[in-house]
């Protein structure tokens, strides 16, 4: 897309806001069930009936400028530089899809600095060095209960313009189904495109149901419904087993996972002695991750007949299930380097199954409630 400043929008969205206008390939392992692909051709593809296409992966900013969730209820200087870090590192790898939301770091999360505002501010940085380059932005709308009408898509989208500095996105997401209000929003979806605010649009946290019908009444005004993203990982299914997936196969819609490492409890940096910080502590017990010993020492195991670490064998698992664009979480260049790993070559079959298979066996922890709406 064409990166462009703006300044014609500064809309208010949140009363109480306060708003603000700033705005790969690494080696194929050579294995019996391990095949090369090609260079980038195979690591890019189309998300849905749309015409856009972006990296088989992308990287999340829900960490990005929030206190709540991540980032151990802090915000800094360091924590800053080492999310630039993280941008700049996906960008010089190949990866330059990201994605954001408008509630992410907002005041209306209690966050400490919005991650769009951070995200076009890494942007506008990389292209003073580097005009040429290229970064697909895809935020969200926040279904608020005092948000009505088609028209509240809309000037949601503008106020994220101004804060990304950017005069359209490559993907705008409903981020979950309203309490009301959802025939409005999907009309504002259909809005923006043909307003050429948004190159492509999606959902996020929809049943099959939700998913069906909203393709079907965009595929109406002949406008392609591109995404669904959804929490999906190798210990958390639900797509698989509630239709989602087969949904999205079947429909032409993109499935894009968030939460793909579930929260990092899939990388092998969390024991029972040694859980997560802050609220993922609560969904990812020592009693949860004791259960889980099993599957992370195999995923190892995996990782190492690959040369792969075991964040890289479950993302490539993501991405053998075809049709699905992993966007895992990077809080540093470190982890955006690993995340490249994961591109570039295949699990075989019997890896895949067995993968699914062992992580059978554990009760999944719970998922975003909205799911169930």
């Amino acid at each position: 897309m064409a990166l462009q400043v703006s300044s014609a929008w500064c809309l208010p969205i949140l009363s109480f806001s306060q708003r603000r206008c700033e705005k790969i390939m690494t080696r194929a392992v050579a294995s019996e069930d391990c095949a090369a692909v090609k260079q980038e051709a195979e690591e890019k593809l189309k998300l849905g009936g749309s015409d856009l296409v972006v990296t088989r992966l992308g990287i999340g900013a829900w960490s990005w400028g929030d206190t709540i969730y991540w980032n151990n209820f802090e915000w800094d200087d360091r924590k800053l530089k080492a999310a630039k870090a993280a941008f700049d590192t996906s960008i010089d790898k190949g990866i330059n899809f990201f994605d954001t939301a408008e509630v992410y770091g907002s005041r209306l999360s209690l966050g400490a600095m919005n991650s769009e505002t951070l995200i076009g501010r890494f942007i506008r940085e990389r292209k003073l060095n580097n005009p040429e380059v290229e970064a697909s932005v895809a935020t969200k709308f926040a279904a608020l209960p005092w948000r009505f009408g088609r028209q509240s898509v809309v000037n949601a989208l503008k106020d994220s313009l101004c804060r990304l500095g950017l005069s359209s996105v490559d993907l705008y997401q409903l981020h979950w189904p309203g309490i009301w209000a959802n025939e409005g929003y999907i009309d504002g979806l259909g809005d923006v495109v043909e307003k050429g605010l948004a190159k492509a649009i999606g959902v996020s946290n929809y049943n099959e149901k939700r998913l069906r019908d909203t393709h079907k009444k965009l595929k109406e005004r002949g406008i392609p419904l591109a995404s669904n993203q959804v929490n999906y990982s190798l210990i958390y299914r639900a797509p698989e087993e509630n239709g989602v997936k087969a949904a999205c196969d079947e429909l032409g819609i993109t499935l894009i996972a968030y939460s793909p490492l579930a929260q990092g409890a899939l990388t092998g940096k969390y024991t029972p002695e040694n859980p997560p910080p802050g609220p993922r502590g609560r969904i990812y017990t020592p009693e949860f991750l004791t259960k889980l010993q099993p599957l992370v020492n195999r995923i190892k195991e995996i990782g190492q007949n690959y040369d792969k670490t075991p964040t890289q064998v479950v993302l490539n698992w993501l991405i053998a299930q075809e049709n699905v664009v992993p966007i895992p979480g990077a809080k540093s260049g470190e982890q955006a380097a690993e995340f490249v790993g994961a591109l570039g070559w295949r699990l075989g079959d019997e890896r895949i199954k067995e993968l699914r298979s062992l992580a059978s066996e554990l009760n999944p922890v719970v998922g975003f409630p909205v799911e169930n709406l």
